[in-house]
């Protein structure tokens, strides 16, 4: 992993920190307790909750691994409410897709936070990118797979 900086919203910070202390406390006494289960009932060659209990378990350290490089490396990037007309992380855009006059609404987050289908694009996407420091009524092209879309911005709040 490197150490470069990544940017997150004030929600995103607060859902890592969350997300970890959850981990580390909770679920890391669940698995813990299932593996000790387990370990009651014997031969553990052929014990499938134990194994996949210590799956389980490997798996929330290494998530921790992450989550703690993650939260030391963030910074938090604060919504400028003086610039609040500028497309920003943290903004909510309303666009429209031109050539299908559709309207579509998205989040502008950091990577981390990204989730396309809860609405949340990340600033380092090809759409997020091109939306950062533009304003209501501008119009972008983005690049997709599928060719140049063109977008209108209708709202940024």
């Amino acid at each position: 992993m490197d150490n470069k900086e990544i940017l997150v919203t004030e929600a995103g910070y607060q859902e890592l920190i969350d997300e970890l202390e959850y981990r580390k406390t909770k679920l890391r006494y669940e698995i813990s307790e299932r593996i000790k289960g387990a370990l009651k009932e014997g031969d553990l060659s052929e014990n499938a909750e134990y194994h996949e209990s210590k799956e389980e378990q490997n798996k929330n350290e290494s998530r921790i691994i992450v989550l703690e490089h993650t939260i030391k490396h963030s910074k938090v990037v604060k919504h400028n409410e003086k610039d609040r007309d500028t497309v920003q992380i943290g903004s909510s855009v309303k666009i429209r897709d031109i050539e299908f006059d559709e309207i579509l609404e998205y989040s502008i987050v950091g990577a981390t936070e990204a989730d396309p289908v809860a609405g949340k694009i990340s600033n380092l996407s090809p759409l997020g990118s091109e939306l950062l420091g533009k304003k209501k009524g501008e119009k972008i092209n983005v690049t997709s797979p599928g060719g140049i879309v063109a977008y209108e911005i209708l709202e940024v709040s």
